[in-house]
Parts: C-alpha cells; structure tokens; sequence
C-alpha cells in the first residue's frame, strides 16, 4: 500500500471511429463536457474516499493518463480541474508523470499549448505512420504534413513526448518502414509505442479482411520488421524496455511501468478498468462502458462500477507474469511473492520453463528475473498460455 498509485483517466469521445480500433470509444455529435467532466470528477473523489476508510490514508500518487478514444477533445479546463483533484485528494510524487494522448489534427494541436498548461507534462502522439498511403488506408483524420507539425509544436512544449506508430500494414518493406522510422524518430526521439496491425473482431477491418479486401504480411515478414524497429530505435538512443515500447533511458512511461509491474491502479471514466490492494485483497473493478449509462450512474450513485473481484492468488500471479513478462526487466521472484503470495516456482510449469530457458525465449537476468529473449518477445503470446500455471 505505500506503493504509488497510477490514475487514469478515460474520454471515450473520437471525431470518428478508426477502422481497426476496438478501443472503447464512440463518436457523438454533441457532448456535454462539463457533465462529463464533473461526473470523472466525482468518481475520482469516490475512489478517494473508499481509500480513506480503507484506512489507507492519503497514497501517493505517481502518474495521471488521459487516454480513450480521443482525451485532446476534452477542454482545457477540464482536465485542469482532474488534474488539481488528483494532487489535491492523493500525495503527488515529486515531478509527477501526466500524460495526454492526442491526435495530429489541426485542432488538437491548437489545445496543446492550454492542455501544458493545465499541467499536463507528457503528451503522447497517434501519429500511426508518416506514409500518406497508409495514413488513408488506416482511417486517420490527419496528412503526413500535419503529423510532423504535430511533433514539432509537441517536442517545443512538453519536455516528455512518445507517439505511436502502426506496423505489418499490407503491402509494407523493411527499407521504407526503416526509412519511415528514421524520420519519426528524427522529430522525436524519447519514447516510441510500436503496434502491429491485427484484425479485431467487430471492427471494420475485420469486415473487409474477411471478404478479403487487403491482406496482412506473413509472421515471417511481420517478424522482419519488428526486429528492423529495434535497430533503428536504437540508433537514436531508445531501448526496447517493453514488447511494444522503446525509450531513452529515463523516459520510460512511468504510468505504463505500474501496470506491467502489477502496481495499484485506479481507472475512471467510462470502461475504465482497475487494481487496488484493500482489506479482502487486491480487487478488480470495472466500470460501465457506454458513455451515457456511465454518465447517469455516477450521476446518481457518485461511480459506474458494474463489477468487482477480488483476485485469488493465483489469479494475481498469472496477471503479474502476463504483464510482467512484456518488460524487459523482467519479473523478479520477490516481487511477484510480495504482491501475489505466490512463489515463482508454483507460478510456472517448470518443464515448460526448463525448455524456454533452453531454447533462448526466457533467461534468468544478472539481477535474479526472468525476462523474456528477443526471440521470446515474438513469441510470448504463444508461450504464456502453456507456461503459466
């Protein structure tokens, strides 16, 4: 419990919905912000309060993450009202890490300079790709133009800046994917989320893949350019410390750190998901994903939660290792004790480790962690499920 919290912060709201996203996000004509302002803010204070009688006092607080759909469209002082909650209910760490995600259109860039300050010191991109074809085919509202503006007018503003960019679209090479790397990391070159294309189900992408309008680059040819990133990022000084995340040391997202570490988090706002160490255990809680239910629930009962469970040891142990595995650090036995009750070795098919540890996918680090190989990276999907007790 004296472990920092991570918060973060949901606006379900896009001004259109992305063909491969199955994020919980919905495009309205009209919002009513301050509603929807006030009511994040009251599940906030709730969230707060329960700590409170939990006899947990005042925790500290390490990071606050705007995320969504599309948190740029949120007014300013919005989230500078979320932002003086936070510090005012919780203990803010020293140089504590907020972090918004915006979108490269005119619009949102214009927001960045009132959104610094508001308080936010770390914004994060959906730049997706600096290739005018692939911009078109994934949907984007922004040109390759105005996704370069975009991070020159972030990089003058924030001193942390990240952005993410889609890889394995159809029709993709190795020596244009570098080349494309090259000059997103040229613009910004602190933090670097990398997502492969996958077809989810229910979006439009998954309609037209399975009539067969596009096809996706072979495991083969997706490995080829995952590993092409690794070399250019490092080229500018960025690390892999996560499976889909590369950073100068220290710039590192220190609120994604407290998910992959298996940290206390709350999550408000619409589907909002969260973690939190209480008196029965650590708890799972989600919150009501349509935005308008949402917004009545907490109206009348001051929070949306539609579920809670607390975790039985087990499942704790294997959320920690899910996560925990993706970084790069690893999990240490000691730690996955000290928030599971659960021993490493109880945790894992030993036979099944035994031959990871053989075939170079896990290795033991110098610090005592199991950590995942490069080549084990590109398979950790298929390895956790036959690994993991």
């Amino acid at each position: 419990m004296s472990e920092p919290l991570a918060l973060y912060v949901h606006w379900p709201f896009c001004a259109a919905k992305c063909p491969y996203c199955d994020f919980n996000s919905h495009v309205r004509e009209r919002v009513d912000a301050a509603r929807f302002g006030a009511a994040l803010r009251r599940e906030l204070a709730f969230e707060a309060v329960r700590l409170e009688a939990e006899g947990q006092g005042r925790r500290p607080l390490a990071s606050i993450f705007f995320g969504g759909g599309t948190p740029s469209l949120m007014p300013p002082e919005v989230v500078a009202d979320i932002i003086s909650d936070a510090t005012r209910l919780f203990d803010p760490v020293p140089e504590i890490e907020i972090t918004l995600e915006a979108n490269p259109s005119s619009v949102e860039v214009a927001r960045l300079a009132e959104v610094r300050a508001a308080g936010v010191n770390r914004a994060s991109l959906g730049v997706q790709s600096l290739d005018a074809e692939a911009l078109r085919f994934l949907g984007r509202r922004h040109d390759v133009p105005q996704a370069i503006a975009a991070l020159e007018a972030a990089r003058a503003l924030f001193p942390r800046l990240s952005f993410d960019l889609i890889y394995a679209r159809p029709g993709q090479q190795e020596a244009a994917w570098r080349a494309e790397l090259r000059q997103a990391l040229a613009l910004a070159a602190d933090h670097l989320s990398l997502y492969q294309l996958t077809i989810e189900p229910g979006t439009r992408f998954a309609t037209e893949y399975a009539r067969g309008a596009f096809a996706l680059p072979d495991d083969e040819a997706a490995a080829a350019l995952y590993f092409a990133t690794g070399e250019e990022a490092a080229r500018f000084g960025l690390r892999p410390y996560e499976v889909s995340n590369y950073a100068r040391p220290g710039a590192e997202s220190r609120h994604n750190l407290a998910y992959w570490r298996y940290g206390d988090t709350i999550g408000i706002g619409a589907g909002a998901h969260q973690r939190l160490l209480l008196k029965e255990g650590l708890v799972a809680a989600r919150r009501h994903r349509g935005p308008e239910e949402w917004l009545a629930r907490v109206e009348a009962e001051g929070h949306a939660i539609t579920g809670t469970e607390t975790l039985s040891p087990t499942d704790r142990a294997r959320e920690a290792l899910l996560m925990g595995l993706r970084l790069s650090e690893g999990v240490h036995p000691d730690r996955l004790l000290a928030r599971t009750g659960v021993p490493l070795a109880e945790a894992v098919d030993p036979a099944i480790l035994a031959a990871c540890l053989d075939e170079d996918y896990l290795r033991w680090t110098p610090e005592g962690a199991l950590a995942t190989t490069w080549e084990g990276r590109l398979r950790l999907d298929l390895l956790l499920p036959s690994l993991l007790r």
